[in-house]
């Protein structure tokens, strides 16, 4: 009998150990063919950098549709982009169907959302017209006639990663829009795509200065005499800090990105907190004019707005010396515009948000007869159609975003962007983490993002009634105040009259 069990437990382990195995075996072999399958597709960023363990994420990302409401916070309660945000943009970006059903989960009671007055006779869709090219810097040797009104805004090579800039280039070139260098300097990458390039001259002067920091015009002749370089953006501040430089980690300091900038390799990247010769409004407009006679291209600059008491002095000073001087643009950050690095109180206590500005900015450019000779740039969290279209009702000519376009690289805002181990490969200089960035294929998904979010730009403008979005007008939106929501040309009670383009509406 014991002999009996013996023999049976004897075949029960073999069975057991032979079934394991086999499962180990075909474990291991399904495991190898699917590593193999996410290293070799060029799709998904986080596969191809974390094969296998990087498939949970799309498993948990799908399944928690599902699940939120039950045990986690809800589509919008998230910072600094909520999930709503980001998924919009996601489908953008892979050109799926971005339509959603059963009911907005957005909250159109909470104070700073915005809404548009749509007309009782819309826009039919054969009547509508494409946003037309608008001219910058007319008064320049070489004026530049911008052909959309979302572009990609600054972010440096150093911040970002080879093939995050080589994949920028080329789908700015497929969508027709312009891609700012930030204050990195040009890079061959930049040039790459074949797009329109707008290069900023940052406070360090990166890739225009001379061995002691200052600008070098022969250098600055040399960047204007490319032809894809279209316009020069002096960088006065930034929205997520105001007041200080730029900041890039010694790590990030590669050979070829020190080669770029004229500084030392593996040495961190700090900026001045201000241009030393812009000290007043009379040289800020000095310098405007020096880059501009040097150039023979428009030139704008970039700033956060805080204290607005100067505007008026600005434009003072502008119509003292003659309208000639003027900038040609004006780049207004949000003070919750994104960085790669800042100081937690510059990002999170200074400078005004867009929607405040905006309209500050636009009023005293009305006031002072200058808004037809300054075009207006909005930047700040300006990632869906929303955002960008009351942008354009508060007074922006054009719209510019960063991480809107680097969430259409794949970005998964894991707030790793000054630690270089983005996990996307979008801002390391890791080459096993960027290997997961193929810039032939997010090129594809940069354009689709731009053109899907123009177009539904243009149906919210069909939907007030006008045949394309640079028609929209402060009567055409509101915003949620206490109490309930204003007409933004109640709340900003100041004409809404900005340059446009000689369309007439049927």
């Amino acid at each position: 009998m014991n002999e009996t069990w013996t023999q049976a437990a004897v075949i029960f382990i073999v069975v057991v150990g032979t079934v394991l195995l086999l499962t180990i075996v075909g474990l291991t072999i399904t495991g190898w063919r699917m590593y193999r399958a996410d290293k070799r597709q060029t799709v998904h960023s986080i596969r191809r950098n974390y094969p296998i363990i990087g498939r949970f994420r799309y498993v948990f990302e799908h399944l928690g549709e599902f699940f939120r409401q039950y045990f986690f916070a809800m589509d919008r309660e998230e910072m600094p982009f909520n999930r709503a945000q980001r998924s919009w943009v996601y489908r953008a970006a892979k050109n799926v169907n971005n339509t959603v059903a059963f009911g907005s989960t957005r909250d159109l009671s909470k104070p700073g959302t915005y809404y548009f007055l749509n007309c009782p006779f819309p826009t039919l869709e054969e009547d509508a017209v494409s946003t037309q090219p608008l001219r910058i810097g007319s008064n320049c040797r070489t004026p530049y006639d911008a052909p959309s009104f979302f572009n990609i805004s600054g972010m440096s090579f150093g911040a970002l990663s080879k093939p995050a800039v080589r994949a920028l280039s080329m789908g700015a070139a497929k969508a027709g829009c312009w891609m700012n260098t930030g204050e990195g300097g040009l890079s061959e990458y930049h040039l790459e795509g074949g797009c329109d390039v707008v290069f900023q001259i940052g406070t360090a002067k990166y890739g225009v200065r001379n061995h002691e920091g200052k600008l070098d015009d022969e250098k600055l002749k040399a960047i204007s005499d490319i032809e894809q370089v279209k316009m020069f953006e002096i960088k006065l501040s930034q929205g997520a800090k105001p007041g200080k430089g730029g900041i890039l980690p010694a790590e990030k300091v590669t050979a070829e990105i020190a080669a770029v900038r004229g500084i030392p390799e593996g040495v961190a990247s700090i900026s001045p907190n201000r241009h030393p010769e812009i000290r007043c409004i009379d040289s800020l407009l000095d310098f405007i004019g020096h880059v501009r006679e040097v150039t023979g291209k428009p030139v704008g600059f970039k700033l956060v707005l805080g204290t607005t008491e100067w505007l008026s002095d600005f434009c003072e000073r502008i119509s003292a010396r003659g309208v000639d001087c003027a900038p040609d643009f004006i780049t207004l950050d949000s003070a919750d515009g994104g960085t790669g690095a800042a100081p937690m109180p510059l990002m999170d206590s200074v400078g005004l948000p867009l929607r405040d500005s905006l309209p500050l900015l636009v009023n005293q450019l009305i006031r002072s007869g200058l808004r037809d000779r300054i075009r207006v740039i909005a930047s700040g969290k300006l990632i869906n159609p929303t955002d960008v279209a009351a942008a354009l009702c508060m007074g922006a000519d054009f719209i510019v975003s960063a991480r809107g376009f680097m969430f259409g690289l794949g970005c998964i805002q894991a707030l790793q962007c000054n630690k270089n181990t983005c996990p996307t490969g979008i801002t390391t200089h890791n080459p096993r983490l960027q290997q997961g960035l193929v810039p032939e294929v997010k090129a594809g998904r940069i354009a689709s993002y731009h053109n899907n979010l123009v177009h539904e730009v243009e149906t919210i403008a069909h939907s007030c009634g006008v045949v394309e979005p640079r028609l929209l007008t402060r009567e055409h939106a509101a915003v949620v105040v206490d109490g309930g929501g204003v007409a933004l040309n109640l709340l900003y009670p100041e004409t809404s009259k900005k340059l446009k383009p000689e369309i007439k509406e049927s």
